[in-house]
C-alpha cells in the first residue's frame, strides 16, 4: 500500500512558542523524505502532528492510500512513528521487544518468524538478540527501536532525529536499514539537523523557526540559493533563504 500525505496551511503553538506557521507541503508517496533545520525549527512537531500525536491550530492534514483520499483515523493504523528517545524496556531483551510489538500489531507467527530474522540480520543485531535493551549502546538502541517500528511494515514512517546521538558507522547503518527497507511504496519522512543527511534524501522540506523555506530535490534547491551544502542556506540570513 503507498501512502501520501500533505500539509496545507498549518499552523501550532507549543506553549508560547509558535512551532509551525502556515506550511505547506506535500510528501509524495514512495519516496525518502527529509525534514531539514536547526534545532528549533519545528520539525518534530511537524512530525508528531503527521503522526496523530498533535492536532494542528490551523490549517489541514491530508492522506490518501493508493491514490484515493482517506481520513487521518483510516491512515493511523498505517503510519509508523519513531521518536527521538525510543521508549524501551530495559529489562526486556532484542527478541522479547520484537514479540511483545508481534503481539501489539497482530502479527501472525510465519509473518513475524520472517521479518524478525530479516531485521536483526539487516542490523546486525541477531548475535545480540537475547541482550537486555538497557545493556545496548546508544545505536543499537536506536535499531531496536527502528526494527520495532519497522516490523509491521508500515505505508508511512516518521522517523524523527534517528540519527542524533550515534557515532558515524551507526548513522551509516540506520540510512542503510531505512534504504533497505523502504522499498517502492514505502514513505519516509525523516528529520534531522544534520545538513549533510539531506543529500540522501530524494526530497528535502527546509524548515527555520517553523516557517517552509523550501521542498524540492536536494540538488535543485542548492543550485537554487547557490550554495555548496545546506548549512549555507540557513547561513545566508532570512531574506536570502525565503
Amino acid at each position: 500500500m503507498s501512502m501520501q500525505a500533505a500539509l496545507e496551511n498549518v499552523s501550532k503553538k507549543m506553549g508560547t512558542a509558535q512551532a509551525l506557521q502556515k506550511v505547506s507541503t506535500t510528501f509524495e508517496a514512495g519516496r525518502v523524505h527529509g525534514v531539514i533545520g536547526p534545532n528549533g525549527a519545528g520539525k518534530t512537531t511537524l512530525l508528531r502532528l503527521l503522526a496523530g500525536l498533535l492536532h494542528p491550530d490551523g490549517g489541514q492534514l491530508h492522506y490518501s492510500q493508493e491514490g484515493q483520499a482517506c481520513s487521518a483515523a483510516q491512515a493511523k493504523p498505517h503510519i509508523g512513528y519513531f521518536p527521538q528517545e525510543p521508549s524501551l524496556y530495559p529489562d526486556l531483551s532484542c527478541q522479547e521487544h520484537l514479540e511483545f510489538f508481534r503481539d501489539l500489531y497482530g502479527l501472525p507467527q510465519d509473518a513475524f518468524k520472517q521479518r524478525a530474522r530479516q531485521l536483526l540480520h539487516a542490523t546486525g543485531m541477531a548475535p545480540f538478540a537475547e541482550r537486555p535493551a538497557g545493556k545496548l549502546s546508544g545505536g543499537m538502541y536506536k535499531k531496536l527501536g527502528l526494527m520495532c517500528v519497522l516490523l509491521n511494515r508500515p505505508a508511512l514512517l516518521l522517523l524523527d532525529e534517528p540519527t542524533v546521538g550515534v557515532d558515524p558507522v551507526s548513522r551509516q547503518e540506520l540510512w542503510d536499514i531505512v534504504y533497505g527497507f523502504a522499498g517502492p511504496e514505502m514513505t519516509v519522512i525523516l528529520s534531522t539537523s544534520y545538513m549533510d543527511e539531506a543529500l540522501r534524501c530524494a526530497k528535502v522540506h527546509v524548515l527555520q523557526e517553523g516557517v517552509l523555506l523550501a521542498a524540492d530535490a536536494p540538488q535543485a534547491l542548492m543550485e537554487k540559493y547557490k550554495v555548496k551544502n545546506f548549512a549555507d542556506i540557513f547561513l545566508q540570513g532570512d531574506g536570502y533563504a525565503r
